[in-house]
């Protein structure tokens, strides 16, 4: 349920309908907007009557939200959200930033050539993995603790952004005190304990999409987190399974415009793992844009034929130089424009 207030509605009465709320065993959720407040009413998992809170004081109209999610939903909140995870680094308005990097930080030499090499070609985020949830309990794992200080000092050095990812309760600690952005894998996206810690961590959420997940359960997901107060969640795109094994995912560019639809969170679309195979990595990623996807995640590698993980679907720097370029003037062809590399820091 969603209260509506009148545009000339005072504190006051915003506060009797939010204790009206708590009254019938609920949460009541204010937010502000530029012309009126509504309060959102959370707690509930069907219809609840408001009848007599249609009738309160300062009460312009209520409204039911049909969707099993509430407080991502377009019917909660009509306008964007744009959520930034550094300064100058925002997801949901014009400009599209895009995250690049390896898939994990394998060495402090490694980890600073693909963060100088990305920043360059105009990225504004680096991604890389400390903690790697992998099919094989024998394949590398990734470096932990070690991992996120090369990501910081990586950010230290060239100012880009830091996306990486969490697994588990301690690791989304230590994710959000070394990275600007914490990702929750495909793998995770189900892990609802997991969902709410990084709800209260209050850091900024990359929210992948399950290998085998509906829209609807991605967007329920994304309900865990701002159900436990954190707003800031990022949607991804990274591909399904289908039943061809020509790609290693059917990479669903109509899941962007989907979310649009049903929800103000933005989409970011990752299609190195969307395809899993390098030279079709620039032609999901220029459609993905053309979509209206709020940002990419591209897998990037001085030396792809040497990385530790997901080689095959990682692209050499010099076609990463080459998208920038490409998805600039699909961005500019949709009113949009890729955000810039941050300024380089002060030293």
């Amino acid at each position: 349920m969603l209260v509506v207030m009148q545009s000339d509605a005072t504190q006051g009465q915003i506060d009797a309908v939010c204790d009206a709320i708590r009254d019938m065993g609920f949460q009541p959720v204010p937010m502000p907007g530029a012309q009126r407040t509504a309060v959102g009413l959370i707690g509930n998992d069907g219809q609840v009557d408001g009848s007599h809170i249609s009738g309160m004081a300062g009460v312009g109209q209520v409204l039911y939200v049909s969707k099993p999610y509430k407080q991502v939903s377009r019917e909660w909140r009509p306008e964007n959200t744009v959520v930034e995870i550094a300064p100058g680094v925002a997801f949901g308005g014009a400009a599209v930033p895009v995250i690049a990097g390896p898939c994990s930080v394998e060495s402090e030499a490694q980890i600073l050539a693909s963060a100088r090499a990305v920043r360059a070609a105009g990225a504004s985020a680096l991604r890389g993995g400390a903690f790697k949830p992998r099919s094989s309990p024998y394949s590398f794992q990734g470096m932990g603790l070690e991992g996120l200080k090369l990501l910081a000092k990586a950010r230290e050095e060239t100012g880009l952004a830091v996306v990486t990812e969490a697994m588990d309760e301690e690791g989304a600690h230590l994710v959000a005190e070394w990275a600007d952005c914490v990702q929750i894998g495909a793998r995770n996206m189900q892990n609802f304990s997991l969902l709410k810690v990084v709800g209260r961590l209050g850091k900024p959420v990359l929210l992948k999409r399950g290998m085998s997940a509906t829209i609807q359960e991605l967007l329920l997901a994304a309900e865990y987190v701002l159900a436990a107060g954190n707003p800031n969640v990022i949607l991804c795109e990274r591909g399904v399974r289908g039943f061809d094994t020509a790609t290693r995912n059917l990479f669903d560019v109509s899941a962007i415009p989907l979310v649009h639809k049903l929800s103000h969170l933005p989409i970011v679309a990752d299609p190195s793992h969307g395809v899993g195979v390098r030279e079709h990595v620039p032609s999901m990623a220029r459609a993905a844009v053309a979509a209206g996807a709020d940002g990419l995640i591209i897998e990037v590698h001085p030396n792809p034929d040497r990385a530790m993980s997901d080689g095959a679907q990682t692209l050499f720097v010099e076609q990463f130089e080459r998208l920038m370029g490409e998805v600039g003037t699909i961005a500019a062809a949709i009113g949009r424009s890729v955000a810039p590399a941050p300024p380089a820091p002060q030293r």
